[in-house]
């Protein structure tokens, strides 16, 4: 059976990826990265995640601190922060990482290569976050064909395809859909600021808190924080 790599950041959309491939696929590796990013604990929940569901998982380390050019590498450029959606400006956001997925698309390529694995199933969605770049459709579709003509696919090897199954879905939609493989979203950290609990007050949680508003359920991260005391 081919194996399926999942791009995995322990966030919302990442986190119901991992759980759509392996619904598909029980030879499922999650793909975490360390790239100096303000809000490592995510590293944190990713294994946690992981290892609820007992999904072999590799953290590959790339310092994208020393390029910068984002509030989320770079300690001198500040986390944007609003009381409403209304209030985010459309336009590139500073938290968005220069071709951050681009990079992490090559390295997953680079392993892909190497371990005979064929599938890279990502959670990237424009519909809720229209103003990054590297998660359109026209992105994904570009990265694969270069992935494809720079690796042995090209010499005859084996084709890479790049699955990105919630592209054109709204954020919860793809809780919904989540829910519907038993997703558990109780370590699934979204937050910018790098705490395990949310300031509710950057973009990310000011999304995941309208996502969690319209499936009508209680964010399931924010229970466990009550349970444990931390909030």
């Amino acid at each position: 059976m081919e194996q399926n790599i999942v791009l995995f950041s322990g966030g919302i959309d990442s986190t119901t990826a991992l759980y759509w491939s392996y619904d598909h696929n029980k030879r499922t590796t999650a793909l975490t990265y360390d790239y100096g990013q303000r809000n490592s604990v995510e590293i944190w929940a990713a294994q946690m995640i992981t290892g609820m569901l007992d999904i072999p998982l590799k953290i590959l380390h790339v310092d994208l601190a020393q390029i910068g050019g984002s509030s989320l590498t770079d300690p001198s450029v500040s986390l944007p922060r609003f009381h409403h959606l209304t209030q985010i400006k459309s336009g590139l956001p500073t938290t968005y990482v220069p071709f951050r997925n681009g990079i992490f698309l090559a390295l997953a390529a680079a392993w892909a290569e190497a371990k005979d694995i064929t599938s890279i199933v990502c959670g990237f969605n424009v519909i809720d976050s229209p103003n990054y770049p590297d998660t359109r459709e026209t992105f994904v579709k570009a990265m694969e064909e270069a992935i494809n003509l720079g690796t042995s696919a090209a010499m005859g090897g084996k084709k890479i395809h790049i699955l990105a199954p919630f592209q054109d879905m709204r954020k919860s939609a793809i809780i919904k859909k989540g829910l519907s493989l038993g997703a558990d979203y109780s370590y699934s950290l979204s937050c910018y600021s790098g705490s395990e609990i949310p300031c509710q007050e950057c973009s990310s949680c000011l999304l995941r808190q309208k996502a969690w508003k319209e499936v009508g359920t209680k964010d399931p991260l924010l229970v466990r924080l009550e349970k444990e005391g931390k909030l």
